[in-house]
């Protein structure tokens, strides 16, 4: 590759990833307690440094909220789509266990950026791989073909509403 097209690429390539992206937020799913099944809202509202209202976590009934909780999880519906093409694993109805899926991000990296949806500012945590209760209830092999980067854990900076249709915008990276 000659040297110009190289760096023409990786000029572009850093304008893209500076510039944040924008994607939709396709659905949003909460359960009252642990193990509860999940169960879909057209809108919510997020709450700071707890969560997302009615959800497990925010209301402290959540498994893994005095160990390894997370405020809010988010997983992209390209990972589900692919995990439906190639498994046949459906899990539209909550089973993968996410509070919110995504569109138009999947190749977006999230890690140290800020993740504005509708209303409310939320700021990557860490990833969130499915865990074995996930085999559990939606079968056997579920979490080995969602994939260790499936999840994400956020926080929430700046409570607001947000609704299923919402533009979710990720800025540029905050630290590195």
């Amino acid at each position: 590759m000659p040297p110009w097209l190289h760096w023409l690429l990786t000029q572009r390539h850093r304008l893209r990833r500076e510039r944040g992206q924008v994607g939709r937020l396709s659905a949003i799913f909460v359960a009252d307690h642990a193990g509860a099944p999940m169960h879909s809202l057209d809108q919510t509202l997020a709450l700071v440094d707890a969560g997302l209202a009615d959800d497990r976590y925010a209301l402290g009934r959540g498994f893994w909220r005095l160990t390894d909780g997370c405020q809010v999880t988010l997983i992209h519906a390209e990972d589900l789509a692919r995990v439906q093409r190639r498994q046949g694993l459906s899990l539209d109805a909550g089973q993968h266990r996410r509070n919110l899926v995504v569109s138009g991000l999947a190749r977006t990296e999230l890690r140290h950026r800020a993740i504005r949806i509708g209303e409310a500012v939320f700021d990557w945590h860490r990833v969130r791989p499915p865990c074995g209760y996930l085999d559990r209830i939606s079968g056997p092999g579920t979490a080995k073909a969602l994939g260790r980067q499936s999840g994400h854990c956020l926080r929430v900076r700046t409570a607001g509403l947000i609704k299923v249709g919402d533009r979710v915008e990720v800025s540029a990276p905050t630290r590195r």
